[in-house]
């Protein structure tokens, strides 16, 4: 049978449950200032539940956010926070990789008012000279329009790990990024920079098995790790938003989810793994669901 890269599931929305902190702009980023324990903690759930990655808790830890926030003065300590959970957490499994989130500028599932890309080049590569040291690979997140993912594999340009490139693709049709461009459209970015694999995220699982249909036409590794919100509202979409302007969905429990994620593998997925409110659980029952049917975990 296959060999399957098992990533980890929800970051972000599990350092706000377990911080008890309220919901903010920032979602998950500012407790590393204060509470870096509660990242390196999941990360260690997510190794003991099976995943084979780490993926590190910056995907906000971006300048303009933090300025929006006061904060901008911790940006490498916070980038540097952030690295050392999920190195240590890493070490102390004895295995795995450590990816290294890249998010989209200034907000996300917003491509509309995503810089443009030849300036948010600049912006990545900042980012990816800071986090080389300690990446195995490099994971751009919830990119929503081809513009937006060619800035950041622009910025990507200037490290030798490897780089994976996650979309993500409207509530109701699995064939478009969240701008409205075809998923298709991304076929040439992909002949150019050559990204290691590509994936869809942070979208509704109903949907992505339509995507992969397409991505897997682009000759790379490919896979998806799907939310679990019932959609993302109007609300979510204004300017600042916090994470309780998003639901949770009631059913979509572990072995739900792990359903979905096994059709992607009957699909030819070999990158599988949760994003926002998809957890340890939810890892732990996928991991167990892929070694019965007779998949490899790498």
């Amino acid at each position: 049978m296959a060999e399957i890269t098992l990533l980890d599931g929800s970051i972000g929305q599990e350092v706000v449950k377990r911080s008890g902190d309220r919901a903010t702009p920032l979602w998950s980023t500012a407790v590393m200032m204060d509470r870096p324990e509660v990242v390196g903690g999941i990360h260690a759930d997510y190794f003991a539940a099976g995943a084979t990655i780490a993926t590190t808790n910056t995907y906000a830890v971006l300048r303009d956010r933090l300025k929006r926030a006061g904060i901008e003065d911790h940006f490498e300590e916070l980038l540097e926070k952030a690295a050392a959970q999920a190195t240590a957490a890493r070490d102390a499994h004895g295995s795995g990789r450590i990816a290294a989130a890249l998010g989209p500028l200034i907000a996300s599932y917003r491509p509309d008012i995503c810089p443009p890309h030849d300036e948010a080049k600049h912006i990545y590569a900042e980012l990816v000279s800071r986090l080389d040291p300690s990446a195995d690979l490099f994971l751009i997140e919830t990119v929503s329009s081809v513009e937006q993912a060619k800035g950041a594999l622009l910025g990507c340009a200037g490290t030798d790990k490897p780089v994976w490139l996650a979309v993500s693709v409207k509530d109701d049709d699995g064939t478009r990024l969240r701008s409205g461009e075809p998923l298709a459209a991304l076929a040439p970015l992909v002949e150019e920079f050559q990204p290691d694999a590509v994936l869809i995220n942070c979208s509704r699982p109903e949907v992505v098995g339509s995507g992969l249909d397409i991505i897997k036409g682009f000759g790379k590794p490919f896979g998806a790790y799907a939310n679990g919100f019932t959609r993302i509202s109007e609300g979510f979409l204004k300017d600042a938003p916090t994470v309780d302007a998003l639901e949770q969905r009631r059913d979509l429990g572990p072995e739900p989810y792990a359903a979905f994620a096994m059709g992607w593998v009957g699909q030819g997925a070999t990158i599988v793994g949760g994003c926002c409110e998809i957890g340890p659980d939810h890892i732990a029952e996928l991991a167990r669901q892929l070694r019965a049917a007779g998949h490899r975990i790498v």
